[in-house]
């Protein structure tokens, strides 16, 4: 969920980490930037992944789709976490070597308890962070379907009475 990811990069910046943000839209990355990130890599663009190599202490990931996920391992320094929140349906391909290699770890964790949920909108409403929404009037919900459908929406589309 495009949501979950940038609240997760506003959440760390907020706390005082340095993040780079991973897209597969490379028309992103100025947006990205803009909201703090320190870095931005092209997860399409396995070069990019290479030159990573050895970098993070610890990868997010809120994806649901299935990623080359020895070249996420390959990104983690030594001791490093890839940690998954995102549902991805399929079973993950990983290389037992690449956690050995490095002592890696992966964990994942589903979406939080009730008290957890009302910490992180707590900590977002003392850092007034506010969710990236494109607005349609409910009168607009049919151009809202058709924007959705035609794979136009850039973030959550949002219907306002």
């Amino acid at each position: 969920c495009e949501r979950k990811r940038l609240f997760t990069l506003v959440f760390d910046i907020c706390r005082g980490c340095k993040v780079t943000a991973f897209t597969s839209s490379a028309n992103k990355k100025d947006e990205l930037i803009a909201m703090g990130a320190t870095n931005v890599i092209s997860s399409r663009d396995p070069e990019a992944l290479k030159a990573a190599a050895g970098q993070f202490d610890f990868i997010i990931s809120t994806v649901n789709v299935t990623l080359d996920w020895a070249a996420y391992l390959n990104c983690l320094a030594p001791r490093g976490r890839l940690h998954i929140v995102g549902a991805v349906l399929e079973p993950l391909q990983i290389p037992a070597f690449g956690l050995q290699s490095g002592q890696r770890q992966i964990s994942a964790s589903p979406v939080g308890s009730p008290a957890t949920i009302k910490e992180m909108l707590d900590f977002a409403v003392r850092h007034n962070i506010q969710p990236t929404v494109e607005e349609f009037d409910m009168n607009d919900a049919n151009k809202a379907m058709q924007h959705l459908e035609a794979g136009k929406a850039h973030y959550r589309i949002v219907l306002k009475a």
